[in-house]
């Protein structure tokens, strides 16, 4: 009996351990069941009524969507509006909400009327979609927001399209009355990803007093040759952040704006840019203070400007960088502002109503230019440029076009177009310059007129630093 008790012990040490490593095991590897937690509502415009046949209006349809999805939604979710592949839904404005995103699936189009009667009112609420007041808004999907901006061409011009007004009902003036296609006013986290934004009549996306933005993987095209077609425009915005995005378009790419505020913490990364105006602008409005903007890995092919400062209502910059930058610049025509010229930094009073707002701490960093002009530098008597800095610079001159040069474009207001000789910099109204390992390559066309790498008046420039500065003839 002792024996049996004496085995029994021995068995059960030994198997109760396998045992417990067995459990563990099949613990580890058994399928877990998931619960669902924070499904994210959903809701199909087609389900309200969206034909989809980019014939019939869905814009009643799409807005009940809107604003069921907006009463589905909580404070730690959003509810998706779905707008179904293969379907071209024709809008007039429609507003999105809080706690809504506009899933356009890849396939489907959301597109802009071009009817007067399409927009509302007041001309500063003429978008094809418009969020107000909004948090937790977006728009993802891979699909398409059309503004069918060609139907406003009155005149097709390869120089620069003759557009259609609206101006006729007082709602403003000139020949810039016309929808904008997407914009986002006094709203808070703000994302749009995944998504093609194409033929604003207008500004393409308008950013306005918003607080943390994020514009993610959005592809913009407009056609070339129109006016006032902007890519994306932040006006008054602050923590916004901009990064792998496509923009194609006849006016400035990037826009940066102080109307009633200021803006703060802009950054733009890894984007690709082209424009037949500046492919990044600061300005020209500029009535409040511009800091922290960085803009890093970016490629500006074949435009009218590159980065640009268009400072004339007073508004001060400071604390800017610019790294890591590829530059292809040519002139179109002078129509459009600006003369083929890689970097432009201007302060000026618009008019004589206006202040003179200042520029300071401005690095330029890896930066490498292909143009046809110069870099532009101009301050004014009581707006001075200061701490700029050039390091790594690799730019090289040489004409692609009939473009005879021999002007300077100081637009809007200030001095306008003013005959200059070439120079690789001109230099006005500047207290504190470094260059350091800048290469300036000259092409060998019409010499006599690209054979000053520098000019300035020591009376307006003061405090310049030159380290490694070269200069030399451009040989292929």
């Amino acid at each position: 009996m002792a024996l049996l008790l004496l085995l029994l012990l021995h068995s059960a040490t030994l198997f109760f351990p396998f045992l417990l490593t067995l459990l563990q095991s099949t613990s580890a590897t058994s399928p877990s069941i998931a619960l669902p937690h924070n499904l994210t509502p959903t809701l199909s415009v087609t389900d309200f009524g969206a034909t989809g046949d980019g014939v019939t209006y869905d814009t009643s349809a799409i807005q009940s969507a809107i604003d069921s999805c907006s009463s589905s939604s909580t404070s730690t979710s959003t509810c998706h509006v779905t707008f179904p592949r293969g379907g071209t839904y024709l809008t007039a404005t429609i507003r999105l909400k809080s706690g809504v995103v506009l899933n356009i699936e890849d396939g489907a189009t959301l597109l802009g009327g071009t009817r007067l009667g399409d927009y509302p009112v007041e001309q500063e609420r003429w978008y094809v979609v418009v969020a107000e007041n909004a948090t937790d808004v977006g728009i993802t999907g891979g699909g398409v927001v059309d503004g069918q901006g060609l139907e406003f061409v009155k005149r097709f011009d390869e120089k620069k399209n003759v557009m259609v007004s609206w101006n006729s009902t007082g709602a403003c003036l000139g020949d810039e009355c016309r929808p904008r296609l997407v914009g986002f006013i006094d709203s808070i986290n703000v994302k749009l990803s995944d998504i093609q934004l194409r033929q604003p009549a207008y500004w393409c996306l308008h950013i306005v007093r918003c607080e943390h933005v994020t514009i993610q993987d959005v592809s913009i095209y407009g056609d070339f040759n129109t006016p006032n077609n902007d890519g994306i425009d932040i006006e008054d915005s602050n923590n916004t952040v901009i990064t792998r995005c496509h923009i194609d378009t006849g006016d400035d790419a990037i826009c940066p704006k102080t109307y009633t505020g200021p803006l703060y913490n802009l950054t733009v990364t890894n984007c690709w840019i082209r424009t037949k105006s500046s492919a990044i602008k600061l300005g020209s409005a500029s009535w409040f203070d511009f800091k922290g903007l960085v803009f890093d890995n970016i490629t500006i092919a074949d435009s009218h400007r590159g980065l640009g400062f268009q400072i004339r209502d007073g508004g001060n910059v400071s604390d800017v960088i610019f790294s890591n930058i590829n530059i292809s610049t040519r002139y179109y025509d002078p129509s459009w502002w600006g003369r083929a010229e890689p970097i432009y930094v201007t302060t000026c009073p618009r008019d004589s109503y206006s202040k003179e707002g200042s520029i300071s701490n401005i690095l330029f960093v890896n930066i490498s230019a292909n143009s046809e002009n110069g870099v532009f530098l101009s301050g004014s008597k009581h707006g001075l440029l200061s701490d700029l800095r050039f390091i790594n610079l690799n730019l090289t001159f040489r004409r692609r076009t009939n473009n005879v040069g021999g002007l300077v474009d100081y637009r809007p207001g200030c001095q306008g177009l003013v005959k200059h000789s070439i120079a690789g910099f001109i230099l006005e109204h500047i207290n504190g310059l470094v260059f350091d390992n800048v290469y300036m390559r000259w092409s060998d066309e019409q010499i006599r007129q690209w054979n000053n790498p520098m000019d300035f008046r020591s009376a307006t420039v003061n405090n310049i630093s030159l380290l490694n500065f070269h200069s030399s003839l451009y040989t292929q």
